[in-house]
């Protein structure tokens, strides 16, 4: 029988050996990108092992999600994905845990966003940037085949970066440089098909606070 479409899904067939905080945040990178995402919810228990639910905040990021990483090869084994049976399916999971703690971290968010557009109204001398920094022009070099990320948040690794940019075309592999966790390289086959990738991308958030910032690598 169909399950009908809701905001939430749920997926199984995960690796069970990643660590449910890595797998949270890589879940978060992978799906964020087809909308905003409400809840991430991953549980290491006998039963939940190797299955999470994704809720978004609307339909069609669901929908979207489910579509395009339909057997998606995430640390090496195809994710299967379908609508969760109901959306409170999920929710009971959570409730009374979940519930209250999500209206607090709305008041801190909206407190902290308001307290962040009065200090970007009246800069302080000597502050530190302003919270958009990701609006902040990126000054670029001449087209090149492969990507420079910067402002990469400390818990980037390999396997969330190629989970983001194995989705264009031409993509080649990822290097991350030894000893420091906010820059990496990403090749592609050509400069064109590596421009796809650094527009679509630019500015995209693998957590809440870090704006990841693309050029072109110097040649």
């Amino acid at each position: 029988m169909d399950i009908r479409p809701n905001h939430t899904i749920y997926i199984n067939n995960i690796n069970d050996k990643v660590k449910k905080e890595e797998l949270k945040r890589s879940l978060y990178a992978l799906f964020s990108q087809f909308g905003q995402i409400i809840d991430i919810v991953a549980m290491k228990t006998a039963k939940m092992r190797g299955q999470a639910f994704v809720v978004f905040k609307e339909l069609a990021g669901a929908t979207n999600a489910l579509r395009q990483l339909q057997g998606f090869p995430f640390y090496n084994k195809p994710m299967r994905i379908q609508y969760a049976k109901t959306d409170s399916e999920v929710i009971a999971k959570v409730k009374g845990t979940y519930g209250d703690k999500e209206k607090k971290k709305d008041k801190k968010k909206k407190a902290q966003e308001v307290s962040a557009v009065s200090l970007m109204k009246k800069p302080a001398a000597g502050s530190a940037a302003p919270v958009n920094s990701a609006a902040v022009q990126v000054v670029d070099n001449p087209p090149n085949y492969i990507l420079f990320l910067n402002n990469l948040p400390e818990e980037t690794n390999e396997m969330m970066l190629s989970m983001l940019f194995n989705q264009f075309p031409g993509f080649k592999e990822v290097r991350l440089v030894p000893g420091k966790h906010d820059i990496s390289f990403v090749e592609f086959e050509s400069e064109t098909q590596a421009g796809v990738a650094k527009d679509a991308l630019q500015g995209f958030r693998i957590t809440a606070t870090c704006a990841m910032k693309i050029t072109y690598a110097k040649k």
